[in-house]
């Protein structure tokens, strides 16, 4: 049986690609999904396609298109060194312009009803968050967003609400840094989930990492905010 989803990659701006899926219905409300350090591979993809056949028009902007366009890396070994480089060449000004022009091209797609959030993980999941506090999103969720603890002073621009997912046993994301980020929240509209038992990476299914009871959980989370938040102005 072929999916409902129907996806494709377009243009945001000259030279800059985003992979679109739109849901069954056609239309839905806009969902900008950020991707890790790995680029829009099969695992952001798919996702893009789960939270389509959720009711959501997504668009997974290609984050790296300026150093290597549409990039395609797994987890270990070479491709995960390749990414860690990808990531430390992408400069701050250069993400800040890249999630205006998304989320501007995608509250321009025709198949967008209603308002527009952000998802992202890892490096996605800070993009996820300095989008709340520049694009002007309606909400905003990020999964163990790495570098959010460093950014906190961008919370005074932040109207819209928030979802955060962490891992309990995060190499990269210590408690204390996830502790800064619920007291940095602790007055705005933000919901935050930690996950006992779990690693970075969680939610991804190719990774050794995935741990399926707390994916399961935070997709379940993710949906009824994004419903709350998104899907009562559709």
């Amino acid at each position: 049986m072929n999916s409902p989803v129907r996806t494709t990659w377009i243009d945001i701006a000259p030279g800059y690609a985003g992979w679109l899926a739109l849901p069954p219905a056609g239309q839905g409300p806009g969902l900008v999904l950020f991707q890790e350090i790995f680029g829009v591979n099969e695992h952001i993809r798919m996702l893009a396609e789960q939270y389509a056949l959720d009711g959501f028009t997504v668009l997974a902007p290609d984050l790296f298109w300026r150093q290597s366009p549409r990039v395609d890396l797994g987890y270990e070994g070479a491709e995960r060194e390749r990414a860690r480089a990808l990531m430390q060449a992408y400069a701050a000004g250069d993400a800040l312009a890249d999630i205006a022009a998304s989320v501007q091209a995608l509250r321009a797609r025709p198949e967008v009803s209603g308002r527009v959030g952000a998802i992202g993980y890892c490096m996605g999941g800070r993009l996820a968050w300095l989008a709340a506090a520049t694009a002007g999103l309606d909400a905003a969720v990020a999964y163990y967003g790495g570098g959010i603890q460093t950014q906190l002073d961008r919370a005074s621009g932040i109207t819209c609400p928030l979802q955060f997912h962490y891992a309990e046993h995060d190499e990269h994301i210590p408690p204390e840094a996830v502790e800064r980020v619920r007291q940095a929240t602790a007055g705005m509209a933000a919901e935050l989930h930690v996950y006992p038992g779990a690693m970075h990476g969680f939610n991804c299914w190719a990774r050794a990492s995935y741990h399926a009871p707390s994916a399961a959980l935070a997709h379940g989370r993710t949906l009824t905010f994004l419903a709350r938040h998104l899907m009562a102005a559709a």
